[in-house]
């Protein structure tokens, strides 16, 4: 197939929805097709949150979905469709964009998640699952290593410096990981017998259990440990499809 086809957009959503396994999770969001637009998909930019400068973007590569990890309608927010909401929906509606998001099913996935990308790309090796719903990822390093190597090598990779608490000199040889805000996973990671566990966020507690358990925390980005998942996604359903996939990267210190 080459890139100017299409693919009817129940198609994609039926399988992106099986790939991912999205009905088996609890989540705070609906996972799946949240936005419908026009029926062909021929063109879909990704990117981690459909904000505003992502639906831009989308609309000036003439998108017909936009794909992310970070969707619409969370559990926690107002529903009311007004101001940012108001005009976030009013580009996507006005340029009839499909707006597909997959939020714990992406960070779970054996192959295509964020734990596994990160995983992939650090060349660490998966030997277990922890937490809720076997979110968060346990693994090796290639070779024992310290705190500080490790966090430099997270760099080396995600782009931007994370921030290390505790003992840089700390021998590691088991890690714990999950991608984004996961740092109130910390006691689950800890009783794994992790050396280190590695997140997106970092909270003001962590950094007491950090001190007091002796083990490491690195916190490395939420966006910057998030963006893999939806790449990887979307380079599989672009040769599954033979449809243009653009993975859009909107930068966001956090």
């Amino acid at each position: 197939m080459m890139p100017d086809d299409s693919v009817a957009r129940e198609e994609l959503r039926a399988w992106l929805d099986s790939q991912l396994d999205a009905a088996r999770f609890r989540d705070y969001c609906p996972n799946g097709l949240q936005v419908e637009g026009r029926e062909r998909i021929r063109r879909i930019v990704c990117g981690v949150t459909a904000s505003q400068a992502l639906i831009e973007a989308a609309a000036e590569r003439g998108a017909d979905a936009l794909l992310v990890h970070h969707g619409w309608f969370w559990k926690a927010e107002d529903g009311r469709v007004t101001g940012f909401r108001k005009q976030r929906m009013a580009r996507l509606l006005a340029h009839d964009i499909n707006l597909f998001a997959y939020h714990l099913p992406l960070d779970a996935h054996a192959t295509l998640g964020n734990n596994a990308q990160l995983a992939l790309r650090h060349g660490w090796t998966v030997t277990g699952r922890f937490g809720e719903q076997e979110i968060g990822f346990i693994g090796v390093p290639p070779a024992p290593t310290f705190a500080g190597e490790l966090a430099q090598a997270i760099e080396g990779v995600l782009g931007r410096a994370p921030l290390l608490v505790g003992d840089p000199a700390r021998k590691v040889a088991r890690i714990a990981w999950c991608s984004g805000g996961a740092q109130d996973y910390f006691e689950a990671a800890l009783a794994t017998g992790a050396d280190i566990f590695v997140s997106g966020e970092i909270s003001e507690q962590t950094v007491h259990l950090a001190r007091e358990t002796g083990m490491a925390y690195i916190a490395a980005g939420h966006h910057a440990t998030e963006r893999f998942g939806v790449m990887a996604l979307g380079a599989q359903l672009a040769e599954k499809f033979g449809i243009a996939c653009e993975f859009v990267d909107i930068d966001n210190p956090v």
